[in-house]
């Protein structure tokens, strides 16, 4: 994954805190990618290619597990440089963990769907729904790293945000109004378990909307 600097951090480097924060925070951020990357290998019948995704985007889960309470352990230490932002920077660090969990959930159901021969229109949606993801998360991204070099910047950039998630939400909106169309050609469980996929994808993306609340915080603060 790409590696990116982020100055609000840097300018807070003093505290292990903000190194594991900054960590959780970008490997949150890869698993839409990777998520991304294994909804269109599948949606391109490249099983064992969207497999290799997926057990990615496993790892690098439980390594945002691991750092969210490595950075709730060091940031509860209380240290005077962070009072400040201690809270709210905790705020973005948990939402961040929730939005990587439904990512996983939503790879758990392209796994489960791995043998199910899904309608064309159905997987363009899926793969349409996670591009927008991607573009959300990115857009989030470059939002965090404006947070102390530009807030202004940051905070246009967490307006985007929202923006961009009433897109996918559009999408999401077509991809249900197609279980009508479709319902007679796929099982019932299949069709569970599609729906528990775009739900995921869905709740990803309001995950990354409520983050970029806090970012507007931070970004005031500065």
């Amino acid at each position: 994954m790409e590696k990116r600097s982020y100055a609000w951090f840097e300018r807070r480097r003093r505290t292990k805190g903000l190194d594991l924060a900054h960590e959780q925070i970008t490997k949150a951020l890869d698993t839409v990618t990777l998520l991304h990357q294994a909804v269109k290998s599948a949606s391109e019948l490249k099983r064992k290619e969207a497999t290799q995704y997926i057990e990615n985007l496993f790892k690098v889960e439980e390594e945002v597990d691991r750092l969210r309470k490595e950075v709730f352990k060091e940031l509860s230490k209380g240290a005077a440089l962070l009072a400040d932002y201690r809270e709210d920077l905790l705020h973005l660090v948990k939402r961040l963990d929730t939005l990587a969990d439904h990512v996983k959930d939503a790879a758990r159901c392209v796994e489960m769907l791995a043998d199910v021969q899904l309608p064309k229109e159905l997987r363009e949606n899926t793969v349409r729904m996670t591009s927008i993801l991607v573009e959300c998360a990115q857009t989030l991204r470059g939002s965090i790293e404006k947070i102390a070099v530009s807030p202004a910047e940051a905070i246009r950039g967490a307006e985007k945000v929202e923006g961009i998630e009433h897109q996918l939400d559009v999408i999401y909106l077509k991809a249900k109004a197609l279980f009508v169309k479709y319902g007679e050609q796929i099982n019932c469980g299949a069709m569970v378990i599609f729906d528990h996929l775009i739900e995921f994808i869905e709740e990803a993306a309001d995950m990354c909307a409520d983050t970029a609340d806090y970012i507007v915080i931070l970004a005031s603060r500065e």
